[in-house]
């Protein structure tokens, strides 16, 4: 493959061309030649209004339901969906059927993903089945390239356990991610418990769910001296919780995803099932708090939580509808959106990308000459709408059909491949 992106500015701190409007001369999946108005003929030429580049993105919460549930999404339509929303990597949760807990899982999804654009990294469990009462087989998953180990929506509620795969993660040089909640306190809640689901008449989830798990992992991992990363964390207390944690010095990242980011709990008023999420929208004091977490750097990244459904289990009553929007294609513009007035776009895409990237311990990308091309092509400005048709994922689940949109990727370079998004 041979291509020239022309008069992109650059967004990526660790480049020498940083803040630059540059090309980019990309050849056999390496950036060839950076400087400007750079001449070659006879090859395919990529410009755009406005663009920017930066080093690809990724996703540190997505879910392809393959194996097991392929008809809601497979392992390329969810593929497709990530590249057309600009990532050129994803952290695969694993809540599938069978979940991956074992080498064979870790090892279909990796030899299964091998060829595409888009870098597929599974998660292991850390339990068995994701029961949450014995330990899977982390070692033997992590040499088949499991990148960290989660229990996916299914919170670790035994401590014994959880400090056990905090100590053994942290003997085998991995990382262990939960989410919080303590479902003890949560049961069978539907959305934020608060002022809407009183109004409603919802059975609602308390932050206070969040919170105690959130707080009780901070010891475990202060007790263990051991890495920890919360996912999807939604309260203004957990930001508390984690900014002090951080103070202390302790070993803890986080990330919190663009849903929780851009819309509250009011979003429920006519009972949508696509809002319908786990952790579930909160307040706008919840919202505030979460971007003053991004901004001063208590949160480190910013995840899409990508949910496939199928009609059966969403276009239901709401009681019974499931939990989870898709979220890959319309991510960047909801954090574009959320956050264009509380942060530079240096410090969104960062979130999107370094940071990302630094959490699992993955190889850091930078556009340098001579660095392999994993590149994001984007315009932060954009403005689009969402419809149907554009939807690569098999499931339709998100609230954002025929919504204006600000915000968009143009093109995806990865792996010697590349494909435009607009």
């Amino acid at each position: 493959m041979k291509l020239l992106l022309k008069s992109v500015k650059v967004v990526d701190p660790n480049s020498p061309h940083h803040g630059k409007q540059v090309d980019i001369l990309v050849q056999n999946g390496t950036i060839a030649k950076i400087g400007k108005s750079i001449k070659e003929e006879g090859i395919r030429k990529l410009e755009w209004k406005g663009a920017h580049v930066s080093p690809g993105w990724l996703d540190l919460n997505v879910n392809f339901c393959d194996p097991g549930h392929e008809p809601k999404e497979d392992l390329k339509s969810g593929a497709d969906a990530a590249a057309a929303g600009g990532f050129t990597a994803v952290a695969l949760m694993p809540n599938t059927q069978p979940p991956l807990h074992s080498k064979s899982e870790i090892e279909y999804i990796r030899n299964k993903a091998q060829a595409y654009l888009v870098d597929v990294w599974p998660l292991g469990t850390i339990s068995r089945d994701k029961e949450g009462k014995d330990l899977s087989e982390m070692y033997d998953m992590k040499s088949s390239g499991a990148v960290a180990f989660t229990d996916g929506t299914q919170a670790v509620q035994d401590a014994g356990l959880m400090s056990r795969a905090l100590l053994y993660a942290k003997g085998i040089g991995s990382l262990v991610m939960n989410t919080g909640d303590d479902r003890s306190i949560s049961q069978k809640g539907k959305m934020n418990e608060g002022e809407m689901s009183t109004l409603l008449g919802v059975k609602g989830i308390p932050a206070l769910a969040e919170e105690l798990m959130i707080a009780r992992d901070i010891y475990l991992a202060e007790y263990n001296d051991a890495r920890i990363h919360f996912s999807n964390i939604s309260s203004a207390r957990s930001v508390d919780l984690i900014r002090a944690a951080k103070r202390k010095g302790l070993k803890i990242t986080c990330d919190v995803s663009v849903n929780n980011l851009y819309f509250d709990e009011s979003a429920l008023h006519d009972f949508d099932s696509n809002f319908k999420l786990r952790p579930p929208l909160r307040t706008s004091q919840d919202i505030k708090s979460l971007k003053n977490g991004l901004k001063d750097g208590t949160i480190d990244a910013i995840c899409s939580q990508h949910t496939p459904e199928d009609k059966e289990h969403k276009e239901v009553e709401f009681e019974i509808a499931a939990y989870g929007s898709i979220g890959l294609q319309t991510a960047f513009a909801l954090a574009c959106m959320s956050l264009q007035k509380s942060m530079e776009i240096e410090s969104i895409i960062s979130c999107l990308s370094q940071k990302p990237r630094a959490i699992l311990g993955l190889e850091p990308v930078s556009i340098r000459e001579g660095a392999k091309a994993n590149l994001t092509v984007f315009d932060p400005e954009k403005e689009w709408s969402l419809a149907a048709s554009d939807i690569l994922s098999k499931s339709k689940n998100t609230p954002l059909i025929g919504a204006r949109l600000n915000g968009k990727a143009l093109a995806v370079i990865n792996n010697d491949q590349y494909k435009l998004t607009s």
